[in-house]
C-alpha cells in the first residue's frame, strides 16, 4: 500500500519561492534594462557613424568584388589552358616513350599499318603535288611534295615516320573525347621530314593549298611558324634557356588552315633519344570561342563586361557590345612570314584613355580609373587587369615569356548608384529598428513577471512535495509516493523517486530470494558457456585438419629434392613457405628428355582459394609438358586460356604472375611475367632481368597472344639464376623495411661459386634474419638454378 503526499508550497518572504521570484525576476528585469537600454544607445550610435563610414566601405567592397571577380575570370581561363596542357603533355609521353623505345615503336608502326593500312598508305595527288590517305581513317595524314621520291611514293625514311606515328589514331580519339573540348590533335615531323597527321579526319592538304597557296615548296616550319623550330633547337642544347621551365608552347591566335577558325595551339617538342634534338612535335588546338566564352559572359553591374588581351595589347576576345564602349577596330592580319592572326589591338582603340592604358605587371591587380568618350561626353570607368599564368608564347620569331591579362571594364556611376541605395536603406533600416526595440523592451517585462511568478509555483511545488516525501523515507516510510503532474526535470524526478522507493521496498522484503535466484541463473549460463566452447574446440580441430591435408596435397606435387638431384647438367635447388596453412606460390620443374622447362609464379593473395589456383597452374602445365607442346609462346597462351575458363566457371577473381624458363643446349628462353630474374655469370655482377614485356597476369583476359614475347639467356657452366615472389623481396623487418631487391642480389652474390643448395640455404638464412621476430605476410619462395 502506498501514500502519495502533495504539500501546498507556501509564499512566505523565507519560502523558496519567495527568494526564486525575487533572484530570478531581478535578474530578468535588470538584463532587460541593461540590453534594452544599451542596445538603443547602439542603434543610435551606428545610425550616425553608418552615413559616414558607409561610402567609404561599400567602395571597397565593390573594388574587392571587382578585383576577386577578375582573378577568379583569369583562374577559369587558367583552368582551361591548363586541361589543354595536360592533354598535350599526356599525347607527347606516348609518343616520347615510342621515340625512346625504337623496337617497340617499329613493333606498333608495323601492327597499326597491318591492321589499318587506310591510315599509312597515301595518295598522290597530281594537282596539289602531295600525297594523303584517303577519307576513312580515324586520322589525316599529309606529306609534302618535296618529302616524295620520283615514284610519288613517301621516301622510306618518311614512310616509317608515317608507320609510327600512327599511334595517334589509338590515343587521340579518347583524349579528344575527355577533358577540356579541343578541335584536333595532331603530330608533325622533324624539320627534315615534316609529316603532318592530323585527328580527326579532315581535308587538310586542299585547305592548306586554299589558305596558303606555295606551302608545299617551302620548308614547312619557316613558312608557318618561323623561329618556333630554331628555339626548341635551343631547348634541347640548354634546357635552362626555356623563358618559363615548361616544354608547352603557345601561339597567339591565328586562322586555322584546316577548319579556317581562328584558334589558339600548343605545342609540345618530341626530343630525339640523346635529347640533344628535335623529333618532331604534338599539339592540339582550342578555338578561340573557348577562350572568349568565359570573358564574353562577364557581367559585373548593370554594363560591366571583360575582355583578354595579348601582352601587346591585341584583344582576342570580348563580347562584341562592348567593342565599342573601348573603342576597338578589328582587322584581319597577315604578315609576310607565318600564319593568318587578328588584329584587334588596344593601342588602336578611337578611345584615348584605352590607348594610353598601361599594361606592364605594375598595373596587375591595380584599378584604374579612366575617362571614356560616349556621346561626346566624359563617362568615368574603372578598369582592372589580371595577368594570366606566364607561358613559352610564339608569335613570330623567337618564343617568349609572356602571359595575357583579364580585363574588367565597369562604369562609375553603377558603383555610386548601390552606394546611395545603401545609404538609404540604411537609414530607414535605423529607425525600424529603434522602435521594434522600444516595442520588444515594453513586452519582454510584461512577458517575464508573468512567467517568472507562474514558473515559480510549479517549480517549487514539485520540490516541497518531494522534500515531505524524502523525510518520510528516510523514517523507513516505504510506503510513500509523491504525486507531481509536471512533465518538466521536476516531474521526471519525482518519477524517479517513486521508482526508487519501490525498489527499497522490494529489495528489503526480497533480498534473500533474489540472491538465490542469481545464483541458479548464473549456474545455467556457465553450463551452457561450457557446451559451446566444447562444440568450437571440436569445429577448431576439424577445420585444422582439412587445411593440414589441403597443405599436404598442395607440397605432394612439388618437385622433389631426388627428382631436381637426377637432373643432368645443372643444380636445382627450391624453397617455398606459405604464409598462411595453405600458401598461393607455384613452382615445378618439368623434364622431357633434354629439355627443361622452371615455372614460377605468384597466385593473388593467399590461403586456401590461392592454393587451389596454384594446383590448377600445376596440372595444365604438367599436360601441357606431357602432349609434347615445345613452344614457349603457345605453351603460355594455351595454360592461359585453360586457367581463365576455370576461374571464369568457379567465378573467382584471382590471378597469378607467371614466368617459365626453357632451357636447352645451353640456351635459357624467358617467357611470361613476373618478378625480375637475376643471372650471375662471374661473381661481381648481377644481372637483372626485368619481364614487365614478355607476358601479362595469367587469367587476367582470355587472349594474351598479343603481349606475350620471349627472351633468350645464354647460360654457361658456372651461371647462376635466381628465380623468386615478391614475397622475397617485401618481406618486412623489425622496423618495417623491406629486404628488396639490392639485399637478394648483394646475398646471391657473395654466394657465388656454391653449389645451389648451398645458395638456397644462405640466402633464406639471410631473409629470416631480416625478418627477426616479424610476421610473415605473403608466401616465400625461392629457386637457385646453377649451371655444373
Amino acid at each position: 500500500m502506498s501514500i502519495e503526499t502533495k504539500e501546498a508550497p507556501r509564499f512566505g518572504l523565507r519560502s523558496f519561492r519567495a527568494k526564486f521570484v525575487l533572484v530570478v525576476g531581478g535578474a530578468v528585469l535588470f538584463d532587460l534594462l541593461m540590453s534594452g537600454g544599451l542596445a538603443l544607445w547602439n542603434v543610435q550610435r551606428l545610425s550616425q557613424d553608418a552615413t559616414s563610414e558607409v561610402g567609404a566601405g561599400l567602395t571597397k567592397a565593390n573594388q574587392d568584388y571587382i578585383l576577386s571577380y577578375a582573378g577568379s575570370t583569369a583562374s577559369r581561363v587558367d583552368l582551361l589552358l591548363d586541361r589543354v596542357h595536360a592533354d598535350v603533355n599526356a599525347l607527347a609521353g606516348v609518343l616520347q616513350e615510342q621515340i625512346d623505345d625504337p623496337d617497340r615503336q617499329r613493333q606498333v608502326g608495323a601492327t597499326l599499318a597491318s591492321e589499318n593500312a587506310g591510315s599509312v598508305d597515301v595518295v598522290y595527288d597530281a594537282k596539289g603535288q602531295w600525297a594523303q590517305n584517303l577519307p576513312g581513317a580515324p586520322s589525316v595524314v599529309s606529306v609534302w611534295g618535296y618529302l616524295l621520291g620520283p615514284d610519288h611514293k613517301p621516301l622510306p625514311a618518311v614512310q616509317e615516320d608515317i608507320d609510327d606515328s600512327a599511334v595517334l589514331d589509338l590515343v587521340a580519339p579518347s583524349l579528344l573525347a575527355s577533358g577540356s573540348s579541343k578541335l584536333q590533335m595532331y603530330y608533325i615531323g622533324p624539320k627534315e621530314r615534316p609529316i603532318f597527321r592530323t585527328a580527326p579526319y579532315t581535308e587538310q592538304a586542299q585547305t592548306f593549298d586554299r589558305l596558303y597557296p606555295g606551302h608545299n615548296t617551302s620548308e614547312f616550319w619557316e613558312f608557318f611558324f618561323p623561329g618556333l623550330y630554331g628555339s626548341w633547337q635551343q631547348w634541347a642544347l640548354d634546357p635552362a634557356s626555356r623563358p618559363v621551365p615548361s616544354n608547352i608552347t603557345q601561339t597567339a591566335p591565328y586562322t586555322d588552315a584546316i577548319t579556317g577558325k581562328l584558334i589558339v595551339s600548343f605545342f609540345h617538342p618530341l626530343w630525339t633519344r640523346d635529347r640533344k634534338g628535335v623529333a618532331g612535335t604534338v599539339g592540339a588546338d582550342i578555338t578561340l570561342d573557348q577562350l572568349a566564352e568565359i570573358v564574353e559572359n562577364v557581367k559585373i553591374a548593370e554594363s560591366g563586361f571583360g575582355f583578354l588581351t595579348m601582352p601587346n595589347g591585341n584583344v582576342v576576345a570580348i563580347n562584341p557590345k562592348s567593342e565599342a564602349t573601348i573603342g576597338l577596330v578589328s582587322s584581319s592580319d597577315k604578315g609576310t612570314d607565318g600564319v593568318t592572326g587578328l588584329e584587334r589591338s588596344l593601342r588602336r582603340s578611337t578611345q584615348p584613355a584605352i590607348a594610353s592604358l598601361d599594361l606592364g605587371s605594375s598595373n596587375d591587380g591595380v584599378i584604374q580609373h579612366v575617362m571614356l568618350q560616349e556621346n561626346g561626353e566624359d563617362v568615368p570607368y574603372i578598369v582592372v587587369l589580371r595577368g594570366l599564368r606566364p607561358t613559352n608564347l610564339w608569335s613570330s620569331g623567337p618564343i617568349e615569356k609572356q602571359a595575357m591579362s583579364v580585363g574588367i571594364v565597369v562604369p562609375e556611376r553603377e558603383i555610386y548608384a548601390a552606394l546611395f541605395a545603401a545609404q538609404d536603406s540604411i537609414s530607414k533600416a535605423t529607425n525600424r529598428i529603434l522602435l521594434y526595440q522600444l516595442l520588444a523592451i515594453i513586452v519582454s517585462l510584461l512577458i517575464v513577471f508573468a512567467a517568472v511568478f507562474g514558473l515559480s509555483k510549479r517549480i517549487t511545488a514539485g520540490l516541497s512535495a518531494l522534500a515531505g516525501a524524502a523525510r518520510r523515507l528516510q523514517s523507513q516510510d516505504y510506503s510513500v509516493r509523491v504525486s507531481i503532474p509536471s512533465k518538466d526535470e521536476v516531474g521526471e524526478v519525482g518519477v524517479a523517486f517513486n521508482k526508487m522507493a519501490e525498489q527499497i521496498s522490494f529489495h528489503t522484503e526480497n533480498l534473500e530470494q533474489l540472491v538465490d535466484d542469481r545464483t541458479k541463473d548464473l549456474e545455467s549460463a556457465n553450463k551452457e558457456i561450457s557446451t559451446l566452447n566444447d562444440k568450437l574446440r571440436d569445429e577448431n580441430v576439424r577445420l585444422g585438419a582439412e587445411l593440414d591435408v589441403a597443405r599436404h596435397i598442395q607440397m605432394m606435387v612439388l618437385p622433389k629434392a631426388r627428382e631436381l638431384a637426377a637432373i643432368p647438367g645443372v643444380e636445382i635447388a627450391a624453397y617455398m613457405r606459405p604464409a598462411d596453412e595453405v600458401g598461393g606460390d607455384y613452382y615445378d620443374v618439368l623434364q622431357d628428355g633434354g629439355k627443361l622447362k622452371i615455372g614460377i609464379g605468384d597466385v593473388t593473395g593467399h590461403g586456401l582459394e590461392s592454393g587451389v589456383l596454384m594446383l590448377m597452374v600445376q596440372s595444365v602445365a604438367r599436360a601441357l609438358q606431357e602432349t609434347g607442346e615445345g613452344d614457349p609462346l603457345q605453351f603460355l597462351e594455351r595454360l592461359n586460356r585453360a586457367i581463365f575458363k576455370n576461374l571464369e566457371r568457379t567465378n573467382s577473381d584471382k590471378h597469378l604472375s607467371l614466368a617459365f624458363l626453357d632451357y636447352e643446349d645451353e640456351q635459357l628462353t624467358l617467357s611470361g611475367q613476373h618478378e625480375e630474374v637475376l643471372v650471375m655469370r662471374d661473381g661481381i655482377d648481377v644481372e637483372r632481368i626485368d619481364t614487365i614485356d614478355l607476358g601479362l597476369p595469367i587469367g587476367l583476359e582470355q587472349d594474351i597472344s598479343p603481349f606475350v614475347a620471349t627472351r633468350n639467356i645464354p647460360f654457361a657452366s658456372g651461371d647462376v639464376v635466381v628465380l623468386h615472389t615478391d614475397g622475397v623481396t617485401e618481406a618486412e623487418g623489425p622496423r618495417g623495411e623491406l629486404f628488396g631487391l639490392d639485399r637478394l642480389c648483394e646475398s646471391a652474390r657473395q654466394r657465388y661459386g656454391a653449389s645451389a643448395e648451398d645458395m638456397k640455404t644462405g640466402i633464406v638464412e639471410d631473409l629470416m634474419a631480416h625478418i627477426g621476430t616479424r610476421k610473415i605476410h605473403d608466401d616465400i619462395t625461392l629457386v637457385v638454378m646453377r649451371h655444373r
